[in-house]
């Protein structure tokens, strides 16, 4: 079976009651039977400013990172679009300084991965990963191409929806979520077992970014916005993954 190597880079942490709110084995996806644990979840206490870790100062992260198209000589393919947002803690008030890493498919659909075999071009011009660090109003900004779909072989001619998976790192090192954002109106994520894993239909439309004429730039790239929201509330952004 074909591994999803967009799901290679992180496994989600904490969050138990969203992990209550979805179970951990779903017959419709079959990683899940390796993934999901086997014993009780163990319960994170204390807030966003309670746990002391290592900070990124500005200079871990450079200009460049935060912009998926110009990071080597040429242009890549694909239908460029910018997605910023703001990261926000559970009482919205804003997350600075949080770091922001997102590794997506190619417009092909195709991950530069070893694991990926499926048999759409790589582009030359396109790693799919970026990072970027909040500013102070918890704003974040990238710049990149919208992913191609993709087979992943998890049950007869299944194909994943354009996505972009998102890592962020609260202002704590242990703060950490794991996640997917989708895009409106794309009808594989009615087919798609990963995003049904989180059953609430209100929970799934906050993994869905929203089209933004705003921040759409004239004659060069397409806006989404897509908030990010850390904590334990019900518009907490859910998990990627159960396990």
């Amino acid at each position: 079976m074909r591994r999803d190597p967009g799901r290679v880079a992180g496994r989600a942490r904490g969050r138990p009651e969203l992990r209550a709110r979805r179970p951990a084995r779903l017959p419709g996806y079959r990683s899940t039977r390796l993934r999901a644990p086997d014993r009780p979840v163990v319960a994170l206490t204390g807030g966003f400013d309670d746990v002391s870790g290592p900070a990124f100062g500005q200079g871990a992260v450079e200009e460049h990172d935060a912009d998926l198209t110009r990071q080597h000589d040429g242009e890549p393919l694909g239908e460029r679009i910018g997605v910023s947002g703001r990261v926000l803690d559970e009482d919205g008030r804003a997350v600075r300084g949080a770091l922001i890493e997102v590794w997506q498919a190619n417009a092909a659909g195709r991950y530069r991965h070893d694991v990926d075999r499926h048999p759409a071009p790589l582009d030359p011009n396109f790693t799919g990963a970026g990072r970027v660090l909040s500013g102070d109003d918890g704003r974040y900004q990238f710049v990149t191409v919208k992913p191609g779909a993709y087979p992943w072989r998890n049950h007869e001619n299944a194909w994943r929806p354009a996505h972009i998976h998102f890592s962020v790192f609260g202002r704590a090192f242990t703060q950490r979520l794991v996640t997917q954002m989708y895009f409106p109106g794309d009808p594989l994520m009615e087919l798609d077992p990963i995003i049904h894993a989180v059953r609430d239909p209100r929970a799934r439309a906050l993994l869905v970014a929203r089209f933004d004429i705003a921040t759409t730039q004239p004659e060069w790239a397409l806006g989404y916005t897509w908030d990010i929201v850390l904590g334990r509330g019900a518009g907490a952004t859910p998990l990627e993954e159960p396990a």
